[in-house]
């Protein structure tokens, strides 16, 4: 995998957020291969394309790109708030590919499956003005913060490719976390983020319901949040997320 990033050399494009939007998507093309099933290519849609940039046309998956300056901090510049929560409740979303580059060089890949979307990802962003060239537009932020971090499969760190093998397995893994139930999958994603908060990979039940106060305020309709806790903990102890040891207690499964 070659990490530098193609120069545009007589285009139309002057503008820098424009040129690394071209290079990255063109760099992408040619040398990323598909997460989901390995084939060598992903094929580049065309620019009318909404909420997609790239299909693997063995497995049909579909891909979005975001790029970055140097880090990915708290969040990410998106689309429209009404597009991007439609695509998420109606699980049309993309798998998002996040890069970080410095200079021309591409710093870090990682690969985020598209289960692991949920609205509160997204965040709204206030209107344009009257005065604004696209007046009222209201775009969103992606939350990188608020995605679990075993949803976060590095491909590329610190400028050093990662195997193909292991992304292969770490992505397999992740969408094991397939779930098309908009609420049950917040639920599993807000339980990953608490067992995240844990310093230990050994935790147990009472560990998670220290975070009820802040699942009550997430989920208000629910009048039994340590129930539903253990729960979700058996579903994913289940899909592989977390290993259970016996008398409340639970092992983190990392990544490969």
């Amino acid at each position: 995998m070659n990490l530098i990033l193609p120069e545009l050399i007589g285009t139309k494009y002057r503008s820098p957020s424009q040129i690394i939007r071209v290079t990255s998507e063109l760099w992408l093309s040619k040398e990323m291969y598909c997460p989901s099933c390995g084939n060598e290519s992903l094929y580049y849609l065309p620019n009318n394309s909404k909420g997609a940039d790239f299909k693997c046309e063995q497995c049909g998956e579909i891909y979005e790109l975001k790029s970055k300056r140097n880090r990915v901090g708290k969040m990410i510049l998106d689309g429209a708030y009404s597009a991007a929560i439609e695509r998420v409740t109606s699980n049309t979303n993309p798998n998002l590919f996040v890069m970080c580059y410095r200079m021309n060089l591409v710093e870090t890949l990682t690969i985020i499956p598209k289960y692991f979307f949920t609205p509160d990802v997204l965040k709204i962003r206030p209107a344009l003005a009257p005065t604004a060239r696209r007046a009222g537009y209201v775009g969103s932020w992606i939350m990188y913060s608020e995605i679990p971090e075993s949803g976060k499969i590095p491909v590329v760190e610190s400028h050093n490719e990662c195997d193909k093998e292991s992304v292969l397995k770490n992505f397999a893994q992740a969408v094991k976390l397939k779930v098309t139930d908009i609420k049950l999958r917040g639920w599993l994603m807000d339980i990953l983020k608490c067992t995240d908060k844990i310093a230990d990979d050994i935790f147990s039940t009472d560990d998670i319901y220290s975070f009820k106060d802040e699942l009550s305020q997430k989920h208000p309709d629910n009048h039994n949040i340590e129930a539903k806790i253990r729960q979700k903990l058996q579903i994913l102890r289940d899909k592989g997320f977390i290993e259970f040891l016996g008398n409340g207690r639970y092992r983190k499964i990392r990544r490969q």
